[in-house]
């Protein structure tokens, strides 16, 4: 068994906001994290897998010591995240999404030597790690200019760059890819590898489900602030492969949502609208091969038209499905209290 480089301990958390009712505030506590415990190895990539509002980004924040746990503790790299803070941030590195943490008004090369300094890089040192950025990011276009001047996506590359300066055993990645264009995000899931293959342990969030699949040893994912499923992409995989998903898309009014889900043998309906406007119905089944004229014959009718149909392999974004009934793409911060979560399999 290896080590675990990072070991939490019932993370939980809290926030606490008023809110306006009836003339007056009244108090509103909204669970972040609920009792959160798992262990990541050393040299591993960790994915944390979930849709916008599950919890990823607060986990985060309370492992690199940004957020103060309501309950429960840490340790990174053998580090105490309530008591050795400073030992802990010496450990990583640190991209968080939307991140913020770059001056605007120096250029890119100006902040990866201000960081750098911080984190008490020698200047020598420092100034060829730097150089080995600008290679490795291909900043080389930019880098001289102030960051006011860039694009979403130049500036995520430049905030990676600020989470490698230190040169750190441990990345936490959170949604690095989320504003970038298609070759640029893979040129950074090529990178990933290559420092994971050099020995770093990565701490990667995302809501993308390719991307777990590609990175990934082990994924937990997050819904609700809770870890519902943790294991392997196999193995969360294998874990509902008993269960057939047939994928259609088309215009399909409530009613036939609700006669796909009467039928015997159908676990689950995730309800999705395409960007074309089309919906996406994925039906999770027990056979899908003897349920396929049932499940036609229930989604037709009351003005549906059914424009796609077919089975599909199951993916991660399925295990997801069939544990909370919802496709990655729901945010859970709409939802809020409004809809509980159910519990599959």
């Amino acid at each position: 068994m290896p080590e675990a480089i990072i070991h939490v301990d019932r993370i939980s958390k809290t926030f606490v906001s008023k809110v306006r009712k009836k003339g007056h505030r009244e108090k509103k506590a909204v669970a972040a994290l609920k009792d959160v415990s798992l262990d990541i190895f050393d040299g591993e990539v960790f994915g944390l897998l979930g849709p916008n509002g599950a919890g990823k980004t607060t986990l985060i924040k309370c492992l690199t010591t940004l957020l103060l746990p309501t309950s429960g503790t840490a340790s990174i790299n053998g580090f105490d995240v309530l008591k050795d803070d400073a030992q802990v941030r010496a450990s990583i590195g640190c991209m968080l999404m939307g991140d913020r943490g770059l001056y605007w008004k120096l250029t890119g090369r100006e902040n990866l030597d201000y960081f750098g300094a911080l984190y008490h890089v020698p200047r020598d040192a420092r100034r060829k790690r730097i150089e080995d950025l600008v290679a490795l990011l291909k900043l080389d276009e930019f880098v001289d200019r102030t960051v006011e001047t860039y694009s979403s996506g130049q500036k995520m590359i430049l905030a990676f760059a600020k989470a490698l300066i230190n040169d750190a055993p441990i990345l936490f990645l959170d949604e690095p890819t989320v504003t970038m264009d298609v070759p640029t995000a893979r040129e950074l899931r090529h990178i990933v590898k290559e420092l994971n293959r050099q020995g770093k342990t990565i701490v990667y969030t995302t809501h993308l489900m390719h991307e777990a699949e590609e990175l990934c040893n082990r994924v937990g994912i997050i819904d609700h602030g809770e870890i519902i499923a943790l294991g392997s992409p196999a193995e969360l995989k294998t874990s509902v492969v008993h269960e057939d998903v047939v994928s259609m898309e088309g215009v399909f009014p409530d009613a036939s949502v609700g006669r796909l889900r009467s039928i015997a043998g159908v676990r689950e309906v995730a309800v999705a609208t395409e960007a074309s406007g089309l919906m996406k119905l994925d039906v999770m089944c027990d056979d899908s091969r003897a349920l396929l004229p049932r499940i036609i014959e229930a989604a037709t009718g009351n003005g549906a038209a059914i424009e796609y149909i077919k089975p599909k392999e199951v993916t991660l974004e399925d295990v997801f499905i069939a544990k909370t009934g919802r496709t990655l793409s729901v945010d859970t911060r709409v939802l809020g209290e409004r809809e509980a979560p159910r519990r599959g399999g």
